[in-house]
């Protein structure tokens, strides 16, 4: 039996594009559009990108000052969950902020990251209540749940959204040592 080239690279040429053309149009608009219309339809998103993998959805989010982070990152994790699965979700956050936020920060730090080493959280609202006194004009929200913990600096027009993960990454043997 002899076998024609032509219509053997047109038919695998035809079942790739279809295989692969249905991947693509099922993760763009089952999984990738669903969850970018949940998730921009939240109050005070204004802009979301999101990146879809094996193992993690990446959300690349532009927040308005003011915006609630852990209720945001609850309501992906539960209205999300048909399209996220079992992937692991990672926020990262369009910067917007100013040089005052930048300082309040920097001064707050080493006390927040003293408080996340010894697992004492009640420390950091603490810390940045009283840190507050120095900046008058700057709004500060701390929020907690089973994985991190949510600190929001605002100033009314720029804001800074820091996450601190509960479970610090352990650390491996340390290949120059």
């Amino acid at each position: 039996m002899k076998l024609r080239l032509m219509p053997v690279l047109l038919t695998a040429l035809l079942s790739a594009a279809l295989l692969f053309g249905g991947w693509f149009l099922y993760r763009e608009f089952a999984v990738q559009e669903p969850l970018e219309k949940m998730v921009s339809s939240y109050e005070g998103v204004k802009q979301s990108h999101i990146t879809i993998n094996r193992n993690e959805v990446t959300l690349k989010l532009d927040l308005q000052p003011g915006t609630k982070l852990r209720e945001l990152v609850q309501y992906i994790n539960t209205e999300g969950k048909s399209i996220i699965g079992d992937r692991t979700v990672k926020l990262d956050m369009e910067e917007h902020s100013s040089q005052v936020l930048d300082d309040y920060w920097d001064k707050a730090l080493f006390s927040v990251a003293e408080a996340m080493e010894s697992r004492k959280y009640t420390v950091i609202p603490e810390t940045l209540k009283q840190l507050s006194a120095q900046y008058k004009n700057v709004t500060v929200t701390t929020e907690i749940d089973d994985k991190n913990v949510y600190v929001s600096l605002s100033d009314g027009k720029e804001s800074k959204f820091i996450i601190l993960p509960r479970e610090p990454e352990t650390m491996g043997v340390w290949n120059n040592a």
